[in-house]
């Protein structure tokens, strides 16, 4: 058994694949993916280091990463972008356990809820933007429908929840969009729990929120954990929500980044890039966790 897994990886009929024909399978697309990808971090580098032949710049200098790092608005971008992409995570992931939780018995009886929860996992974050757009507006479909009823005095009195300061619209979307995604993780380990651990805390007298507390958050809490990171990550290098619904000061990283790459003063491209290779630094940092995270669930459970 050890000098099959040793020789290959086994296949669904137990049969391993020896470990040259899974190079020539994976080889290709691995191939593929990791010139676009590397190649395309690399050439970021150089360009935000000023590498620019066809412009005159052969030099590298890292004067457009030190103008981002002095520029007084880097803070208050990273904090916005931090602000946004760590409360829409916390709000899913709490709302995610609670359905969870609720969904676990049902789900195990029926393929509707999870049929249910895959819906907005299809629909596209840029649909559910404009949507917010048309719905949440003070010149919305939600303001009128109010005015119209005579709950509101006019529709322009409707609370700002798109453009505002505190990017309710934007958090909106992302904790809709991604509270199926949780909820989904947390039900997969939910079901396999089974209920012989809370049989036996009820049996030792442990009342509901001390079986939740000391037998349930232990075991969902590294998927949690997990599947928050992976939410983190999206949400804090998404560009087309933020666009769309946050405001034109300050800006989310990803946009300030769009925005002065897009700029009509092409010298101007490096700093943007610059950005660009910040966010994605810490999107691996975050993705980088998220798979600890996961290799240490999978290494506790082999010990098992």
């Amino acid at each position: 058994m050890n000098g099959s897994r040793a020789s290959g990886t086994a296949v669904p009929d137990g049969r391993p694949v020896p470990a040259g024909r899974l190079v020539i399978l994976l080889g290709p697309a691995v191939l593929v993916v990791g010139l676009l990808f590397v190649g395309g971090l690399v050439l970021g580098v150089l360009q935000a280091l000023g590498y620019a032949p066809g412009q005159g710049a052969a030099s590298l200098t890292v004067e457009h990463f030190r103008r981002v790092l002095v520029d007084p608005e880097l803070f208050t971008s990273f904090a916005l972008t931090f602000y946004i992409a760590a409360t829409s995570t916390i709000i899913a992931g709490l709302v995610s356990v609670a359905l969870a939780l609720t969904l676990v018995s049902l789900e195990s009886r029926s393929r509707m809820v999870s049929f249910l929860l895959q819906i907005p996992l299809t629909v596209p974050h840029l649909v559910i933007a404009i949507a917010v757009l048309f719905l949440l507006t003070p010149s919305g479909l939600v303001a009128r429908a109010l005015s119209s009823l005579g709950l509101l005095a006019e529709a322009a009195s409707f609370p700002l929840l798109v453009n505002d300061r505190f990017g309710i619209g934007i958090l909106a979307v992302y904790v809709w969009k991604e509270i199926p995604f949780i909820t989904l993780m947390l039900l997969a380990v939910l079901k396999n729990m089974g209920k012989e651990l809370l049989e036996a805390g009820a049996t030792l007298r442990a009342n509901a929120r001390q079986r939740f507390f000391h037998i349930t958050l232990p075991i969902i809490t590294p998927v949690l954990a997990a599947s928050g990171l992976i939410v983190f990550a999206f949400t804090f290098g998404a560009f087309e929500v933020p666009y769309l619904l946050g405001r034109t000061h300050p800006l989310l990283l990803p946009v300030w980044s769009y925005r002065t790459y897009s700029d009509i003063d092409l010298l101007a491209r490096p700093e943007g890039i610059a950005i660009g290779l910040l966010i994605a630094a810490i999107i691996i940092i975050a993705v980088g966790c998220s798979q600890m995270v996961l290799t240490l669930v999978r290494y506790r459970e082999g010990e098992r």
